[in-house]
C-alpha cells in the first residue's frame, strides 16, 4: 500500500482558502485543482508499505508523534514546482507559523519511516506546503503566483498527525482516493 504522513487543515481553513483560489481556477486551464478532501501538508512520503512494515511503523510513528508539541500554522502565499512558475508542475500555498516545529517533526515521522525500512524520499529539503494544483506537463502558472502571494489565511492549530493510504487511479477509476490509516494526537504545550 502507498503511504505517506501528513498534517490535515481543519474545515474552516480549507473554506477560506477554497473561496480565495475560485476566481483563479480558469486561469491556466492545464492545470488540475486538488479536490478539497484530499488537500494535505505531507511530512514524510513513505511510499509502498506491505503489512508487516506496517505493523512495524504504527508504534514508531505514534511514538514519534508524542514526542511533538501542536503547532500554530497558517497558510499563506504561494509559489511553483519546480520554482519560477513558467515551467511549473505544481501550484502551492505556504505554511507559515511555527515552521522550526514543523520541520522536525517531518523529520521525527521521516525517521520512524526509514527505521523501519521505508525507502527514502528523494527530496533534497522539507519544504511545507499545501499543494493547489498539478499538471501533467510543465505549464506557466506566473498570471496565479502574484494574486497568490495576497493570500493570508487565519492562524489554526494542528493537534493531530495523519497515516493516510493512497490509492491512484486504476480500473477505470479516474481520480484518486485518500484513506486515513490512523492518527495520533500532538502535545499540548505546558
Amino acid at each position: 500500500m502507498r503511504l505517506f504522513v501528513a498534517l490535515l487543515p481543519p474545515q474552516d481553513v480549507l473554506d477560506e482558502l477554497e473561496r480565495f483560489v475560485a476566481p483563479l481556477q480558469d486561469t491556466v486551464p492545464d492545470l488540475r485543482w486538488t479536490q478539497r478532501d484530499l488537500l494535505h501538508v505531507t511530512l514524510t512520503f513513505l511510499g509502498e508499505v506491505d503489512d508487516r512494515t506496517l505493523e512495524r511503523l504504527l508504534p514508531r510513528l505514534e511514538r514519534a508523534t508524542a514526542r511533538h508539541d501542536r503547532l500554530n500554522l497558517s497558510l499563506a502565499g504561494g509559489g511553483a514546482f519546480p520554482g519560477g512558475g513558467a515551467h511549473a508542475r505544481v501550484l502551492w500555498t505556504g505554511l507559515y507559523g511555527d515552521r522550526r516545529g514543523l520541520a522536525r517533526l517531518a523529520a521525527s515521522t521521516t525517521a520512524a519511516g526509514r527505521r523501519v525500512g521505508t525507502p527514502p524520499d528523494n527530496h533534497r529539503t522539507f519544504r511545507p506546503h499545501l499543494t493547489l494544483a498539478r499538471s501533467r506537463h510543465p505549464v506557466d502558472v506566473r498570471p496565479l503566483l502574484e494574486p497568490m502571494s495576497a493570500f493570508a489565511g487565519a492562524p489554526w492549530t494542528a493537534d493531530r498527525v495523519h497515516l493516510v493510504r493512497s490509492h491512484l487511479p486504476a480500473g477505470g477509476r479516474t481520480k484518486v482516493l485518500y484513506d486515513p490509516i490512523a492518527s495520533w494526537p500532538l502535545r499540548t504545550p505546558k
